[in-house]
C-alpha cells in the first residue's frame, strides 16, 4: 500500500453515504426512485461522447438550466444520478423531475453557493471514507473521533508526541501533550500552526522539500533541544493534504515507529479530505453571501447570518478596482490585497471579483473605528503601488452604516469614490495621481458625475450648434474640444489654459475665434458657456 492513501479498495460509495457524509449541503436531493442505497462509481461532467456508457457514475449536468432529456440520456447510459444546477430562485422544473421518475434515476440540485468542484470534491471525500471502512483501515475509536482519536491511537502505538497539519501548516489535531515535550511543540499547539520562524527553518534544512517529494517517512535525528522527529505526508493520489509528525517526548519512539506513522497517514487520508472540503465549502458559502449582500441579491438577514454577523453591526466597504489591463500579474495584485485585508485585520471579509476586491469592514460607533476603512484603504494603495509592473488600483472608502443591512449602500458610495479618482485622473485634475479617498475626499466630483448622469439623456437626445461642433471636431481629432475643456476649466483664463494644453496662447486664441466663426457660438453667454461645460465633459475625451 502506498505511504499517505487508502489503499487498493474498491472505489465506490453509496448515494445514501454521498448524503450523509454533505454536512455543508452541497447537494439537495430532489428524487430517488430506486431508493438511496444506489451504487456510485465516480462522476462525468457533461457530455463525454455518445458512446460511452456511464455505469452507474453521478452526471453533473453542468448545462445553463434543468434539461429533462439530459435525465433521459444519463439514464439509457446507466447512470446511478444526476446533478442539476438549480435556477435562481425557482424549483427545479417538473419536467426534470417527472423525467427522472420515469427513468428510474436518481436526481439532485447543487446548493446555489456551491459549484461542480465542490460536488467533486465531497464525492471524493465521501469514496475514501467509504473505501477506508471497506479496507478495515478506520477502528471504530478512530472513526468516531476523527483526527483527535487518530492522533491519540498513533502516539500510544509509537510512545510519542502527534501532530497532524494540514498544507498550510495548521494544526488539525494533536496527542495530549507530555511534560518532556520541546518548545517547537508547544508553541505550535498553543498558537495553533507551525511558527513562522520554525516554517524557515525547516526549508532551508530541506526537509519541507523532501517532505514535498518523498513517498515515505522521514526521519530527523535528536538536535540540541530538538527531540527526534519523525513525519510524513498524507497524500491522496498526487495531491499533499497535510502531514503528521512524531516527536519523542521524554522517551525514545517505538522501533516500530514509522510503520505506524505510514498507517496513521493512510488513516487520515479521508479526514483531511474532509477537512478540506469543509473548508472550501465554507469559504464559498461565506462569498455567495458576501456577493449577495453587497449587491443586495436575496435574504440579507440570512446573508449576514452566513458571515457571523448581527444585522445591527455598523460597517464600511472598501473597494479596490484595477485598471484595465491583461498583464499576467493583475489578477496577483488583487489576490495580494484580499489577502492584506483579511490578514491585517481579522473581522474583515473580502470579495475577488472580476478586475476589483471589496472588503466588508464591521466597525463600533468609536470615531477611531470609523477612520478605519479610509486606513485600510491607504495600506491597500501602499501596497498596490509597491508591487512593481501592475497595473493602476484605484481604492474607495464607502461610508460607514449602521447595520450591516445597508451594506449595499457602502458599497455603491464605496464605487462612486473609486470612478471619481478615476475621472480626477483622466483630467489631470491633480499633479501625483491620488488613487484611494473616502465618499467625503471626492464629495464634488461625486455630484458632478451624478449631475452628468442625470443630463446625459437631455443632451443625447438635443440638437443645434453646440452638437453640431462637438460631432464635427470629433470627427477630426477633438482638438477644439480639448482647447474648450481647458479654457472653461480655467474660467477662460486664456494664458493658462494655453499652458495646460502646451500651446502658445495665440494658437488658442485662434481655435477660440474658429469656435465663434464656424459655429456662431457667443462664448460670453453664460448659457451657452454652461452647455458647453456639459457637453465637453460628456465627451469622455478629457
Amino acid at each position: 500500500m502506498t505511504p499517505g492513501t487508502t489503499g487498493n479498495a474498491p472505489d465506490h460509495v453509496t448515494l445514501r453515504q454521498i448524503l450523509a457524509h454533505d454536512e455543508d449541503g452541497v447537494l439537495r436531493l430532489l428524487h430517488a426512485p430506486a431508493g438511496q442505497d444506489v451504487t456510485v462509481h465516480g462522476v462525468i461532467i457533461g457530455e463525454e461522447g455518445s458512446a460511452r456508457p456511464y455505469d452507474g457514475r453521478i452526471v453533473l449536468a453542468a448545462g445553463p438550466a434543468p434539461d429533462p432529456a439530459a435525465v433521459r440520456e444519463a439514464a439509457r447510459r446507466g447512470a446511478a444520478a444526476v446533478v442539476l444546477r438549480e435556477p435562481e430562485g425557482a424549483p427545479v422544473p417538473a419536467e426534470a423531475l417527472d423525467a427522472a421518475d420515469e427513468c428510474g434515476i436518481a436526481l439532485l440540485a447543487r446548493a446555489e453557493w456551491a459549484d461542480w468542484g465542490d460536488t467533486l470534491a465531497l464525492l471524493r471525500s465521501a469514496t475514501a471514507f467509504a473505501s477506508a471502512g471497506r479496507a478495515g483501515l478506520l477502528a471504530d475509536d478512530v472513526a468516531d473521533g476523527g483526527l483527535a482519536a487518530l492522533a491519540t491511537a498513533t502516539a500510544r502505538s509509537c510512545r510519542g508526541s502527534i501532530t497532524v497539519e494540514d498544507t498550510r501548516f495548521r494544526v488539525l489535531a494533536h496527542s495530549a501533550t507530555g511534560p518532556g515535550a520541546d518548545g517547537v511543540r508547544l508553541s505550535t499547539i498553543l498558537g495553533g500552526r507551525v511558527p513562522d520562524r520554525r516554517v524557515a527553518e525547516l526549508r532551508r534544512s530541506g526537509l519541507l522539500h523532501a517532505l514535498w517529494t518523498s513517498q515515505d517517512v522521514i526521519h530527523r535525528a535528536a538536535d540540541g533541544d530538538s527531540p527526534e522527529r519523525l513525519v510524513v505526508a498524507v497524500r491522496s493520489g498526487g495531491e499533499m493534504l497535510g502531514s503528521l509528525w512524531a516527536a519523542a517526548d521524554g522517551r525514545r519512539l517505538s522501533p516500530d515507529a514509522a510503520a505506524v506513522l505510514r498507517r496513521a497517514a493512510a488513516l487520515a487520508v479521508p479526514h483531511l479530505l474532509r477537512h478540506q472540503l469543509r473548508e472550501s465549502g465554507t469559504a464559498r458559502r461565506e462569498a455567495h453571501a458576501l456577493r449577495g449582500l453587497l449587491h443586495g441579491d436575496g435574504d440579507r438577514h440570512a446573508h449576514l447570518w452566513s458571515l457571523g454577523l448581527p444585522p445591527d453591526t455598523p460597517c464600511t466597504v472598501v473597494v479596490a478596482v484595477r485598471g484595465d489591463t491583461e498583464e499576467a500579474g493583475a489578477d496577483r495584485t488583487l489576490e495580494a490585497l484580499a489577502i492584506q485585508a483579511t490578514a491585517s485585520r481579522s473581522v474583515a471579509r473580502a470579495l475577488r471579483e472580476q478586475d476589483q476586491v471589496a472588503v466588508l469592514l464591521p466597525v463600533s460607533d468609536d470615531a477611531d473605528d470609523r477612520r478605519e476603512a479610509l486606513a485600510l484603504a491607504r495600506e491597500l494603495d501602499a501596497l498596490a503601488a509597491g508591487i512593481p509592473g501592475t497595473a493602476p488600483v484605484w481604492i474607495g472608502a464607502g461610508q460607514t452604516v449602521r447595520s450591516g443591512l445597508d451594506a449595499p449602500l457602502s458599497y455603491a458610495k464605496a464605487l462612486q469614490v473609486v470612478r471619481a479618482l478615476r475621472e480626477r485622473e483622466a483630467r489631470g485634475r491633480d499633479p501625483r495621481p491620488v488613487r484611494h479617498a473616502g465618499a467625503g475626499d471626492v464629495g464634488p466630483t461625486i455630484d458632478a458625475l451624478h449631475m452628468l448622469d442625470a443630463v446625459r439623456p437631455v443632451w443625447e437626445a438635443g440638437a443645434g450648434p453646440v452638437h453640431e461642433l462637438i460631432r464635427a471636431d470629433l470627427a477630426t481629432g477633438g482638438d477644439l474640444v480639448r482647447s474648450l475643456a481647458a479654457y472653461l476649466e480655467t474660467a477662460g483664463d486664456v494664458p493658462r489654459a494655453a499652458r495646460r494644453l502646451t500651446l502658445h496662447p495665440n494658437t488658442l486664441r485662434y481655435r477660440l475665434r474658429r469656435v465663434r466663426e464656424r459655429f456662431g457660438l457667443d462664448l460670453d453667454d453664460p448659457d451657452t458657456r454652461l452647455v458647453l461645460a456639459l457637453a465637453v465633459r460628456l465627451t469622455g475625451v478629457i
